[in-house]
């Protein structure tokens, strides 16, 4: 028997909507809450590596993942030179293991819309547009606390609710989320033939110039700069002038993408922060997970695979438990920890080598340590 039988999950992200998957299929009570009334309609593109792939079979959504993303294997790195030359094709490690590709990219939405689908299936009850307010805790069950003022009891708490998450507030657990330094561009463009893989460009006018397929027909591309205030608070149509002049410094496939980017495309922009909560994740009979406990910048593409990680891990850790203790959620940290520390850690030290531009950076170094990491199960 599960060491719990009823859970309200704070946040219908991959991290929330993971663990309530997992912890439904095991015969657990499960309510999923969001407080935006639909999740399935913000966000451009998202780059799944082969270890996130691992989690989406777990859950039983892998195969319509597949159907509405794009696969790949391989790498490509192009030079910031007038041709866009591609300098080197490389085999993108398979993290995931053999039988999964290496990458899958996807539009946002449809993945949101493909876990939440999943979740209802499975028994959970989804409710969008409701926000946590708060909790009471003793030691036999814990106590929500919603904004309407409504209350309702379960035995644990799971925060997956991102970032700047209310349930870590609440536990009183610090973050120290610390900007990085950059910002970054990405949008949303048809995709045109030459381009079935990511390709990155590093250097030139931007930090990081890159695009990744997500579907047959669509692709978001990204440009890499130094954070600035200025460039967040441009309109969107402005920000899509600051995108099309950035993108100029770029050619090969950038000169097949520059036609599209137009006003009527979706652009947006984001600063990159860091952070891990390096202690408890609980208290009592709440703990977070995800963004909520930990957060990297995308230059490894693993935030949204570690907080898949998370979910199946203490999903795993709450189904084989026949109590919940304290005991129970530490070992969850204990085993997840060393782990996110370490992709953290990697991949604010590939921001700080392009910032510097520290020209004897080990980038392949770096990326190869972390994919041989995430290519053993969590």
């Amino acid at each position: 028997m599960p060491a719990v039988d009823s859970v309200l999950i704070v946040g219908a992200g991959v991290a929330g909507c993971a663990a309530a998957i997992l912890l439904a299929e095991a015969g657990v009570r499960v309510e999923l809450i969001d407080q935006n009334p639909e999740v399935a309609n913000r966000g451009s593109g998202i780059t799944l590596q082969g270890n996130a792939l691992r989690v989406f079979r777990q859950l039983g959504v892998w195969e319509t993942l597949l159907e509405q993303g794009f696969a790949f294997n391989t790498v490509g790195f192009r030079a910031p030179d007038p041709q866009g030359t591609l300098m080197v094709e490389v085999p993108d490690a398979r993290t995931g293991g053999p039988d999964l590709p290496a990458t899958l990219g996807m539009p946002r939405p449809a993945l949101a819309s493909v876990l939440v689908d999943r979740a209802r299936e499975v028994g959970v009850e989804v409710r969008l547009g409701r926000k946590y307010a708060g909790h009471d805790d003793n030691s036999s069950n814990v106590t929500a606390v919603f904004d309407d003022g409504s209350r309702s009891d379960y035995d644990l708490i799971i925060g997956a609710d991102g970032v700047h998450s209310r349930v870590r507030a609440e536990l009183g657990i610090d973050a120290d989320i610390t900007p990085i330094g950059m910002g970054i561009w990405r949008m949303f463009l048809p995709r045109p033939e030459s381009i079935a893989r990511t390709d990155l460009v590093y250097g030139g006018a931007s930090y990081i110039a890159g695009y990744c397929p997500t579907s047959e027909d669509s692709l978001y591309a990204y440009l890499v700069q130094e954070a600035s205030p200025t460039d967040a608070g441009l309109s969107h149509d402005a920000g899509v002038e600051r995108f099309r002049e950035l993108s100029e410094a770029y050619h090969g496939p950038w000169d097949d993408l520059r036609p599209f980017i137009t006003t009527d495309r979706y652009l947006n922009y984001a600063v990159f922060e860091s952070h891990v909560v390096d202690g408890p994740w609980n208290k009592g009979r709440v703990v977070i997970i995800g963004d909520a406990a930990h957060s990297c910048p995308p230059t490894l593409a693993q935030g949204a695979a570690q907080a898949l990680e998370d979910a199946a891990v203490l999903a795993e850790i709450l189904i084989a438990a026949d109590v919940l203790t304290d005991a129970t959620l530490g070992s969850f940290v204990d085993r997840r920890l060393p782990r996110v520390s370490a992709v953290v850690a990697a991949s604010v030290q590939l921001c700080d080598w392009l910032i510097a531009r520290t020209p004897d950076a080990d980038v392949p170094g770096l990326m190869g340590r972390i994919s041989h990491l995430v290519g053993e199960p969590a």
